[in-house]
């Protein structure tokens, strides 16, 4: 399909939900008009509009005035229209600036000490997870929703199908894993508003929460950053993070006070090295196709991204 600027959007193909570009018609690349290749790009401008798309993410969330906490149902289901809203309008930021600038192996050990720590055998876990009613029960949780539906498909649109279009071409794959989660990582900043609203803790453990988390997730943003460019695919990013916000942090502390503490504590350095030592393989560009982040760096002269193959 032929269009007048590059598109950048999400579609459910039969192979996944991937990123597709468009390419425009017989014109020179606007890498060359601006003086070379990436980084002639104008930086501050791509920097600007993804701190544009992460204000607005979390701006929506405050457009309903409330007196309500944030896992009361009626304030879920006002912050699921807000963020609807804001990924649906997202990939046509990414159109505008176009014109304008031209994880499962690494939790082995917390799995183990989930299976540890249920009551219920195997067989009876399987029953649970298999029956329609326990689904359907999950469908009308709205804290489920968000955790595991809404938050992780807005967010990896948003945060990584939006914005590592725009700072790639500017600063490279390699510049753009580490700096696209950074803006993740701040949004969650906002935390902070309620924590200290509802007096949920003391100022000092808030803050030093948030610190934590803003780490953790800028972990986690450049890794599933890593996958979508590696795999061209969005679900990938967003099953990770449905995955993920399941398990929450690996409770490391639990583990070393658990009764069965030496198999656990093998389980969790056998999951961090066989997720090492697979991450490369199994992202291997070859077993995805054609990767759109990759074909967008081509034509704006940069065929040696290391990423990308």
């Amino acid at each position: 399909m032929r269009a007048a600027g590059w598109g950048a959007m999400a579609a459910l193909g039969g192979d996944g939900l991937r990123l597709l570009s468009v390419s425009r018609p017989q014109r020179p690349s606007e890498s060359a008009a601006l003086g070379g290749p990436g980084p002639g790009l104008c930086c501050w401008v791509s920097v600007f509009s993804c701190l544009s798309l992460a204000c607005s993410y979390v701006g929506s969330l405050y457009v309903w005035k409330s007196e309500l906490p944030r896992d009361h149902p009626a304030v879920i289901k006002r912050r699921f229209t807000s963020v609807l809203v804001v990924s649906s309008l997202s990939p046509l930021c990414v159109l505008l600036w176009r014109e304008l600038t031209g994880i499962q192996i690494l939790f082995l050990g917390p799995l183990m000490q989930l299976s540890m720590d249920c009551p219920c055998d195997l067989a009876d876990g399987l029953k649970v997870v298999l029956a329609p009613r326990s689904w359907a029960r999950c469908l009308t949780d709205m804290r489920w929703l968000r955790n595991q539906v809404i938050a992780p498909l807005t967010e990896e649109l948003v945060f990584r199908a939006c914005m590592l279009p725009m700072l790639a071409p500017c600063m490279g794959l390699g510049p753009a894993v580490f700096t696209c989660p950074l803006f993740f990582g701040v949004a969650h900043f906002h935390h902070i508003i309620e924590q200290l609203r509802f007096r949920q803790s003391s100022v000092g453990n808030i803050f030093l929460s948030a610190a934590f988390q803003f780490s953790y997730t800028a972990v986690f943003g450049a890794y599933t950053a890593f996958l979508f460019i590696r795999t061209g695919h969005l679900i990938g990013p967003v099953l990770c993070h449905s995955f993920c916000n399941y398990m929450g942090f690996p409770a490391v502390c639990a583990a070393l006070e658990h009764p069965q503490r030496r198999p656990l504590l093998a389980g969790y350095a056998l999951g961090v090295g066989l997720f090492l030592l697979l991450l490369q393989p199994l992202t291997d560009p070859k077993l995805y196709g054609s990767l759109p982040l990759c074909v967008l760096l081509e034509r704006a002269g940069d065929s040696e991204a290391p990423l990308c193959s």
